[in-house]
């Protein structure tokens, strides 16, 4: 490939990070609207089984690789997606969506200690000042002024812990193995998971307005489907440590639209807890490479390679 075209496609690949985080900070709101007339559990069935079905049309040549352990690796992915989902869009029930959107970005900074426990790599020093930084942000977002926080806040919150542990075993099994099929078995079984759910918790919802129809199938194609072959497109023509920048403005494109939309009123605690936690995922996935000088970014850029990068999808 010659340096034009690698100019070309490193344009396009940035375009396409952007691209995905804008769609999926467009969700929260989409997410959010839809919740008052749909149950969450159907939502996910709706999301994840409509997913896995245009990936498979998409990938169909593909299909004829699918082994005991596609199957298997896809079902344990599938359960951990499914858990965050759940718990990330109940919390969203219960809180805004700029909040949901900048705690779920917290999974970012629990990486890196979800690795430690599957690998025993310790995580680095910028690791844990991430960590304690975040928690600050997380305790301006989050705690009122009695110091408790609220439902919302706290199952967003514990998405997180499922969306890390994602990342991490998605970085495992993805190893010689294609990542459009392990990705369309776990949306698979998500969907799978969430009909058998929302048939045992929640009757089926037989008055859907139009208007939430376009929002799911929204949710289905374009924030799921779509934004998935967008990320992997641009992260393979973008080096990790940028898209992992990148990728780290959906938290930001999610406040914004909130606001916009009116659902949402910042105040200067919410301000400075969203600073704190940006900041927080930006130390963690650059290291601050941008600060160090040129002979030292190097070996700095060869140790964010070596990590899990974030494959979360919205």
């Amino acid at each position: 490939m010659s340096i034009q075209e690698k100019k070309k496609y490193a344009i396009l690949g940035r375009t396409a990070l952007l691209l995905t985080t804008i769609i999926w900070g467009t969700s929260f709101v989409v997410l959010k609207n839809t919740l008052d007339s749909v149950p969450t559990l159907y939502i996910l069935a709706f999301r994840f089984s409509g997913a896995a079905v245009l990936m498979a049309l998409v990938f169909f040549r593909e299909l004829k690789k699918i082994d005991k352990q596609y199957i298997l690796n896809g079902a344990v992915l599938g359960m951990l997606l499914f858990g965050g989902y759940v718990v990330q869009t109940y919390g969203l029930y219960y809180t805004t969506p700029g909040k949901n959107a900048f705690l779920t970005a917290a999974y970012c900074v629990l990486v890196p200690f979800a690795a430690w426990i599957v690998s025993r790599k310790r995580p680095d020093k910028y690791n844990f000042i991430s960590t304690v930084i975040c928690l600050v942000g997380v305790g301006f977002v989050s705690l009122k002024n009695d110091r408790t926080i609220e439902l919302g806040d706290w199952l967003t919150l514990c998405c997180s812990i499922f969306y890390a542990v994602h990342i991490v075993l998605t970085a495992k099994y993805v190893k010689g193995r294609s990542v459009a099929i392990l990705t369309m078995l776990q949306f698979a079984a998500a969907g799978v998971l969430g009909w058998i759910s929302a048939l045992i918790v929640d009757p089926f919802p037989t008055k859907i307005s139009a208007e939430n129809i376009w929002s799911i199938a929204y949710l289905c194609v374009m924030c799921t489907a779509v934004c998935f072959l967008l990320q992997t497109f641009g992260q393979k023509h973008t080096p990790p440590s940028t898209a992992g920048i990148m990728l780290t403005l959906e938290s930001v494109f999610g406040a914004g639209f909130s606001v916009l939309m009116g659902n949402e009123v910042l105040t200067l605690k919410l301000y400075v807890g969203f600073a704190l936690i940006f900041f927080a995922v930006l130390i963690c996935e650059t290291k601050l490479n941008f600060l160090k000088p040129k002979k030292a970014l190097k070996e700095a850029e060869e140790s964010v390679n070596a990590e899990p990068q974030l494959t979360e999808t919205e």
